[in-house]
């Protein structure tokens, strides 16, 4: 049985390389991001202050995964 993703909302405040964001959420956690494979191949750009919604793995709440981008 697949894990549950939790999903959060947040605001990009920094970017680093290779496609890896520092990502502050709503409850002011701050996370290491990376972009979804779809969001890459779309070339969708994401800049710091863009609000974007992140898939967070249950293991490991400090990374998670950019799925959407807000505007």
């Amino acid at each position: 049985m697949p894990e549950k993703k939790i999903l959060k909302e947040g605001q990009v405040i920094e970017a680093l390389p290779s496609t890896h964001f520092r990502v502050k959420l709503v409850n002011g956690k701050e996370i290491l991001a990376h972009l979804a494979g779809r969001l890459r191949v779309k070339r969708i750009r994401i800049l710091p202050g863009d609000k974007v919604t992140v898939e967070i793995n249950p293991y490991d709440e400090n990374r998670g995964r950019i799925i959407y981008r807000g505007k």
